[in-house]
């Protein structure tokens, strides 16, 4: 994904930048870049909080994504805002800059993980963010609404717990494939294949595919040759893209029977994080074992 370099901050989360909810009823406006870290906002903040997704499509091109003015509205107005950094929304930092506000929280999850422009940017996949960006959000949540700080520490640890099948189906995968050789088509997947501890090939293919740049025919060779010579036991492509090259090397892991697992960078529709995460792990651990195509 190529995209326009930009400023990367954390608004730090201290009592006087915060504009505390004064209406019993009144909800804390959030705006999420994402659909995950608007569902992790949902399941930290409960009904105390209303929320809105900017990106939720699973069908759009998050690389393609241009912003609305209804996006630029609610973004000005939202008391908290979350989106990924590590130059992946570049478009957020520029509309934030647009509308400043003494007021308003805002979580660069990037650096929050220690993550810069450079880095890969799918920060969602690595097992270490979520409960990180859960916490911030329950404290950012519990300034702007003291009141109910409680209840949001209580689902903050609600969800740490809800992450342990996550924990455990990566642990059982890695303790049985290790080592194993895989292929992707960007590096999407790749934290998760990480801790997964599988052995991540044709990595410059990924990065030019991910900067929307033109893979040179020695690494575009060498993804075929992985493929026809079953040097890699799975391929990871990115659902939401649709690169003819990319589609061309799907065709041919399917000729080579190479199981070919679609991962996605936008969660969907009907699913939890937690349930996207355990689904893409299952269909992983199919595609190491063999029994999937």
């Amino acid at each position: 994904m190529k995209t326009i370099a930009g400023a990367a901050f954390l608004v730090t989360l201290t009592a006087a930048s915060v504009q505390p909810v004064h209406a019993a009823d009144a909800k804390v406006t959030i705006v999420a870049a994402e659909n995950f870290y608007g569902d992790v906002a949902t399941q930290i903040g409960g009904e105390r909080v209303a929320v809105e997704s900017v990106m939720s499509n699973p069908d759009q091109d998050p690389h393609l994504f241009e912003t609305t003015p209804s996006v630029v509205r609610q973004t000005g107005a939202a008391q908290i805002v979350i989106y990924n950094g590590a130059d992946y929304d570049p478009w957020m930092e520029k509309l934030l800059k647009a509308a400043p506000s003494t007021g308003r929280v805002v979580i660069n999850v990037g650096v929050l993980v220690g993550k810069k422009p450079g880095d890969n940017p799918h920060l969602w996949y690595d097992p270490q963010t979520m409960p990180k960006v859960a916490e911030a959000l329950a404290d950012g949540l519990s300034k702007a609404d003291p009141s109910h700080r409680k209840a949001y520490a209580a689902r903050r640890k609600a969800f740490a717990d809800s992450l342990k099948p996550i924990s455990e189906k990566i642990a059982a995968i890695a303790s049985k494939y290790a080592g194993a050789p895989v292929t992707a088509s960007e590096p999407v997947f790749g934290y998760m294949a990480a801790a997964l501890k599988l052995k991540m090939r044709n990595e410059h293919f990924q990065i030019a595919i991910m900067n929307n740049t033109e893979p040179s025919a020695r690494d575009v060779a060498a993804f075929q040759d992985d493929l026809n010579s079953h040097r890699v036991k799975v391929m990871f492509y990115n659902k939401q893209a649709s690169d003819k090259i990319v589609q061309t090397l799907v065709g041919i892991a399917h000729q080579s029977k190479v199981p070919v697992v679609g991962v996605t960078e936008t969660e969907p529709a009907g699913m939890t994080y937690q349930k996207w995460m355990l689904s893409e792990l299952n269909d992983t651990e199919a595609a190491l074992t063999g029994q999937s195509q």
